[in-house]
């Protein structure tokens, strides 16, 4: 399996070098799940991963944590966390790791960034060095000594998928998914070897070490703890089967803390290495992925639910004392002046001050009742599309107090909405196109639709054309000079899956999925042709266009805001890098297997390889899993790449 997925990381890699054409990157508000967390104990500072950014929270009052900052935004996802010195390093997944300075908590500053070979997943540092865990390319060695320009200066190839790494002496301690605990003697920096391993039964996600015992976060098969105190031959000596599946580790004292997915925290008395034990626990409301420790608080990164801290003094009976409410997933983005509205899923919509492109921030919110995929502003109105509770009007123009004032249930499920005169065109998923008339905001109505090949989960009104964003039919134009009887007149077949689309002049910048953003010329509706692109960090599900800039909704990423300088910008010289064509299979909410034609057990990976279904013949339920890219497993050979949506 991992050589098939070492080609796909090169074809990536090398795809990394020709990113763009005629766009680039100016600015970003990245924010939404949250996956990893770090502490600074001696100033009560908490550091939450929020999508590919980070909060910078005073925690000294854990009732109430306090937000000093969001300017740590990274190029990619916040996967590991790691404080170190007045330094916060990132594994920012895509974007390597990233170092900032935190100096000043409420002015942290950018340091520099290494791009990784692969995905940067998990850190830790001891005195000049950061160990990475760069999923398949397993772990690697920086330099940061001169944090400005951090320089790898070796690596070992673990045989699976390095996920989570702890340093102890000269030793680094790999969780390496299904090749379990790989001890690598890291004494001298430029050439790691490794010394001993463990085959943990499950899927080694985490490790945290205290004296001679390593504690593995082994997935489905929970805690295990390892004797180190021979490198060259680790063994097992305990182990306690957590009800959920466990992700992360962090020891304090005779108690190790596990990030145990949708069963929250489970607190693990390890006193006696060979039988430890469950004393206490605390369902978080989300998926609790990390976890982090100082004093008698554990912070839980928990997935879209954001920062919960727990009191743990009494391990017998955690509880809850406070939290921050991070953002969900970005799906859709709508610029009218000063500000950006984001459709933010379950964190319904987000006002966000882009006044200046370089460092735009949140000023307020409505919650929506179902989750917000799209939205456009017309006047002092954005209009939602609410999911199944169809279009959502809401009044903007008190943009610090957003308020809901009518709305129309559509026959699907409302995924993309604009707005030309009194109509709203509405991209209503399996009900295709829907037309409403919105000249009264507090009782809109439907006069016309149009059922597209695809699912319409986009659209943008220009003139009288309708383009429509219709997953893996692409771009649809659609005329709605007669509002009551639309009629396809041409279409462009993206790369990728058709999510989201703006129209700017003669141009259609469609949110492309995995292909990031795809500017298409509409001159002539009945040809449209691609003349730009920029490959985003994540998953591209809206854009909205202002001016020259062009913003992007990212899922995990947030928001990215992109310039498009038209046709005719030379490139910088790259490798002439075959593109990696996305071959997708797209399920909402059952995936079907051929059980006849299955030729062993079925797995379904998420994208860091980590097994999160065992699949069965027919239909498998996946409503239960988070939106994003996951590939099916057969035996050790095939590999089937699926999206989830919703």
């Amino acid at each position: 399996m991992k050589k098939i997925l070492t080609l796909l990381c090169l074809i990536i890699s090398l795809t990394r070098a020709q990113d763009s054409l005629n766009c680039w990157l100016v600015g970003n508000w990245p924010f939404g799940l949250s996956y990893a967390v770090a502490l600074d104990p001696a100033r009560s500072l908490a550091f939450c991963g929020s999508g590919g950014g980070v909060y910078l929270l005073n925690v000294s009052n854990p009732a109430q944590p306090v937000k000093l900052s969001e300017a740590i935004r990274t190029r990619g996802v916040a996967f590991g966390l790691f404080y170190h010195s007045n330094r916060l390093f990132i594994a920012a997944g895509e974007a390597g790791l990233e170092i900032w300075d935190i100096t000043d908590p409420a002015n942290p500053s950018f340091s520099g960034r290494l791009n990784t070979p692969d995905y940067a997943l998990g850190v830790a540092v001891s005195g000049n060095y950061a160990c990475v865990a760069d999923r398949r390319a397993g772990l690697r060695i920086i330099d940061v000594s001169n944090p400005q320009n951090p320089t790898e200066v070796g690596y070992y190839d673990t045989p699976d998928y390095a996920l989570g790494v702890a340093v102890s002496g000269n030793y680094a301690c790999v969780a390496d998914g299904y090749a379990g605990l790989r001890i690598i003697d890291v004494s001298n920096p430029q050439n790691p070897t490794e010394v001993g391993y463990y085959d943990t039964p499950g899927y080694a996600e985490g490790v945290a070490v205290s004296g001679n015992y390593a504690c593995v976060a082994d997935g489905s098969r929970g805690l295990r703890t390892i004797d180190i105190s021979n490198p060259q031959s680790p063994r097992e000596v305990g182990f306690y089967d957590t009800s959920g599946q466990a992700h992360n580790v962090t020891l304090t004292g005779n108690y190790a803390c596990v990030a145990d997915d949708w069963e929250g925290l489970r607190i693990i008395d390890v006193s006696n290495p060979q039988d430890p034990t469950e004393v206490g626990y605390y369902n978080t409301p989300g998926l609790a992925r990390g976890v982090a420790i100082s004093g008698s608080y554990a912070c839980v990164a928990d997935d879209w639910e954001g920062l919960r801290v727990i009191d743990i003094s009494n391990p017998q009976s955690p509880a809850e004392v406070g939290y921050y409410d991070t953002p969900d997933y970005a799906y859709g983005v709508a610029v009218s002046g000063n500000y950006a509205c984001v459709a933010d899923g379950y964190a319904g919509l987000r006002i966000i001050d882009v006044s200046n492109p370089q460092n735009p921030g949140e000023v307020g919110y409505y919650n929506t009742p179902d989750r917000a995929y799209g939205v456009v502003v017309s006047g002092n109105y954005a209009c939602v599309a609410d999911g199944y509770y169809g279009l959502r009007i809401v009044d903007v123009s008190n943009p610090q107090n957003p308020r809901g004032v009518g709305y129309y249930d559509t026959p699907g499920s409302a995924r993309g909405v604009a707005v030309s005169g009194n109509y709203a065109c509405v991209a209503d998923l399996d009900s295709g196109l829907r037309i409403i008339d919105v000249s009264n905001p507090q009782n809109p109505g439907e006069v016309g639709y149009y059922d597209t090949p695809g699912r319409a989960y986009g659209v943008a009104v220009s003139g009288n054309y309708a383009c429509v964003a219709d997953n893996h039919e692409g771009l649809r134009i659609i005329d709605i000079s007669n509002p009551q009887d639309p009629t396809e007149v041409g279409y462009y077949n993206t790369p990728g899956l058709a999510r989201g689309v703006a129209v700017s002049g003669s141009y259609a910048c469609v949110a492309d999925g995995e292909a990031g953003l795809r500017i298409i010329d509409v001159s002539n509706p009945q040809d449209p042709t691609e003349v730009g692109y920029y490959n985003t960090p994540d998953y591209a599900y809206g854009v909205a266009v202002s001016d020259n800039y062009t913003c992007v909704a990212e899922g995990n990423a947030g928001l990215q805001i992109i310039q498009f300088y038209g046709t005719g910008v030379e490139e910088r010289a790259t490798l002439n890098a075959q593109r990696l064509t996305p071959g997708a299979t797209v399920v909402r909410n059952l995936l079907m297997t051929d059980g006849q034609k299955s030729r062993g057990r079925l797995e379904l990976l998420d994208i860091t390889g980590r097994k999160v279904l065992e699949l069965k013949p027919g239909a498998n339920d996946v409503q239960h899993l988070v939106p994003g890219v996951y590939f099916v497993k057969e035996n050790s050979e095939t590999l089937r790449k699926v999206v989830i949506t919703r």
